[in-house]
């Protein structure tokens, strides 16, 4: 019965994971809290996929650092750098396994691999 509660409700352990995640970054003192906020939303446009245990860890890190940042004095600035993109595209690389953007980025490369090698390297 778990099983199909669990099939048609979802995983409800990740659930309660996730909403202890949004409540520690909510309760982040400003600019941290709108900070968190805007990267969850830039890392789960292009993040974990499907793979939410993966998604759990990478904001789970997320809040942690948000967290670590805030409690020693560390400026936003600081923590994400000049270019915030390129903090998100850094942080969400060390989580690549059932990244969407990955899987398309990896199957661009192959599929243009194998249509030089069975063009016979005529590119």
């Amino acid at each position: 019965m778990t099983n199909l509660f669990e099939k048609l409700v979802g995983d409800l352990g990740h659930k309660r994971q996730y909403r202890e995640y949004r409540a520690r970054v909510k309760g982040l003192a400003e600019p941290y809290r709108t900070t968190g906020l805007a990267l969850e939303r830039y890392l789960l446009n292009l993040g974990a996929g499907s793979d939410s245990e993966q998604m759990l860890r990478m904001l789970d890190d997320l809040a942690t650092l948000l967290e670590q940042g805030l409690a020693d004095g560390i400026p936003v600035r600081d923590v994400v750098g000049d270019d915030p993109v390129d903090f998100a595209e850094a942080h969400l690389a060390n989580y690549p396994q059932g990244s969407w953007i990955q899987k398309e980025r990896t199957r661009l490369a192959t599929t243009i691999a194998e249509a030089i090698d069975d063009a016979g390297g005529r590119a």
